[in-house]
């Protein structure tokens, strides 16, 4: 099992609406990730695989060389966006 923090800048708006979507990806699809969800101050702490957050928080992110997958959706609703990048970081964990 793998865990995916969801994260944005404050922690709320945003992300949570990502979060609640990204839920209903992986359990309609039964992908092995458990999420959670915190500001970008929870990013230090966490211990898991991958960050899932906007493009430009993913940028921002990458930056600092974090040991994460950072997965940046540019529509949080779009559950096939959603689908097609964690497709894509779950086979690239393997």
């Amino acid at each position: 099992m793998y865990k995916a923090l969801v994260a944005c800048r404050a922690g709320v708006g945003s992300s949570l609406m990502l979060k609640i979507k990204v839920i209903e990806v992986i359990k309609a699809n039964n992908f092995p990730i458990e999420v959670e969800h915190s500001s970008l101050d929870g990013v230090q702490g966490f211990g898991g695989q991958m960050i899932i957050t906007l493009p430009d928080v993913a940028e921002e992110l990458a930056q600092k060389n974090l040991p994460y997958k950072l997965i940046g959706i540019g529509n949080i609703v779009d559950k096939n966006e959603i689908k097609t990048k964690l497709e894509a970081v779950l086979a690239d964990l393997g």
